[in-house]
């Protein structure tokens, strides 16, 4: 059902700050004509009868059914779109040779325009039926097959911020597959900024051009000044990989004498409109550098278990007042369910606590420090950190921040959720949800007021 231009009845969650969850009992949202949220009107307040009756009587009033809660929609901070038909391949080897023996022959294959279409029909329609009603997609170095991705979100009503890759080191990039020269590498991302702002469908600005350093050892360091100067002049998001692994955070040492964060610093690539996928290897310096610029981590849990090489620590980050959103790193990560990389996040910051070797005791088994975040720490950073991360207003239910949200039938039939009226209540409702909710309890996705 269309809501925009609606007055919507329902019960649901939200978390406008880390740490807390607003449980929304039978509360009225008002959404205009454009899909904003203009009013939230709380069961309890002296007008909310008034008000209801009146959207009641005008036929503008839209009732969810019980058992049903509606959430933020997803914000996933990292696809790779063009690696969807790997999802779930080649998880057996280290980060380098997964990108040479695996992924840069799938994705040289984006030449193909019509493999591209096939492809992001697929990937944009299943990450909506997974909720995830915002991306920022890494596509490949192609012209024509990015173009084919912002088509595709346009046609199917996600949210998205789409990045042209820029990878011309001949060093780490096959020639197959690379940008034959800076000249070439600027001039592409140049060009999909012009393609997405000029879209004749995209008056509403859903979609939006990122620039996208693949990541340093992708990059010669013209094209990492020349993608800063592309930045600064457009005002455009920032995408790239950041000390994701041992290899990648070494590479950056030995060729900068210094960490990916000083490094991307240093280029001018660090700012409010950056994120910085995984950033697993950030020293305490490092941290505060990301803090002062106002940049952003996405925190990648599934990926970081297979290609990492260690745990970002997440509930550190947050504590220190880094903006964190989560990231299902498609196909780094083998699940495109943001549900499933919420559940990744709270199982690997356990583990980070706890420690790993059973062989030790223990006290000397968990040497980090607390480390533990919760169901509510995951379901921040799946949708309000994620807002915030993307400097969008999008992620929570309040009064101007557009009405993205999914809708999650706990008494689906084919689903996994099992509530219990004399035990769940209030956010333990949530909990039961980010815990056990599986797709088939997902059974409707709102991008803008507009079901998609």
């Amino acid at each position: 059902m269309d809501l925009r231009g609606k007055t919507l009845s329902a019960s649901g969650f939200h978390s406008p700050e880390r740490g807390t969850i607003d449980v929304l009992d039978d509360v009225l949202i008002e959404i205009d004509a454009d899909g904003a949220i203009t009013a939230v009107h709380r069961h309890g307040d002296p007008n909310y009868r008034t008000i209801r009756d009146a959207r009641d009587a005008s036929g503008e009033l839209v009732t969810l059914p019980a058992g049903s809660y509606i959430l933020p929609g997803f914000v996933d901070l990292h696809v790779h779109a063009p690696q969807y038909p790997q999802l779930g391949d080649a998880l057996d080897v280290p980060l380098e040779v997964w990108l040479q023996k695996y992924t840069f022959p799938l994705e040289a294959r984006y030449q193909d325009a019509a493999f591209a279409r096939r492809v992001y029909d697929l990937l944009v329609e299943d990450l909506l039926a997974n909720g995830t009603t915002t991306a920022l997609y890494f596509a490949t170095i192609h012209q024509e097959a990015t173009r084919v991705l912002v088509d595709t979100c346009l046609e199917k009503g996600q949210r998205a911020l789409i990045g042209k890759v820029a990878m011309d080191n001949a060093e780490e990039c096959p020639d197959y597959y690379r940008d034959l020269s800076p000249v070439e590498a600027l001039d592409g991302t140049r060009a999909l900024i012009d393609y997405v702002r000029s879209h004749p469908d995209n008056g509403e600005g859903r979609v939006v051009p990122v620039v996208t350093p693949r990541f340093i050892p992708s990059c010669t360091d013209a094209t990492l000044e020349g993608l800063s100067d592309i930045a600064r002049e457009c005002g455009c998001h920032v995408q790239t990989h950041c000390s994701e692994s041992d290899w990648a955070h070494g590479y950056v040492l030995a060729r900068h004498g210094m960490t990916d964060t000083d490094s991307l610093d240093r280029f001018g690539l660090l700012g409010r409109k950056t994120v910085l996928a995984h950033a697993n290897f950030l020293t305490a310096k490092d941290m505060e550098t990301v803090k002062a610029r106002e940049a952003a981590v996405a925190h990648c849990p599934l990926s970081n278990a297979y290609f990492a090489n260690a745990v970002f620590p997440l509930r550190a980050a947050l504590e220190k007042g880094l903006h964190v959103g989560l990231g299902t790193d498609i196909s780094g990560g083998p699940s495109a369910s943001m549900l499933e990389n919420a559940r990744g996040a709270i199982l690997v910051s356990r583990m980070l606590q706890s420690g790993v070797d059973p062989n030790l005791p223990p006290a000397p088994r968990s040497t980090f420090g607390p480390a533990q975040i919760n169901f509510r720490d995951a379901f921040y950073i799946a949708t309000s950190g994620g807002g915030i991360a993307l400097d969008l207003p999008v992620g929570q239910f309040a009064p101007g921040y557009q009405f993205d949200a999914v809708l999650i039938d706990t008494e689906a039939e084919k689903g996994t959720v099992r509530l219990f009226e004399d035990r769940d209540q209030g956010e333990g409702i949530l909990q039961k949800i980010i815990y056990t909710a599986s797709k088939p309890n997902l059974t409707a996705t709102w991008v803008g007021g507009r079901k998609v």
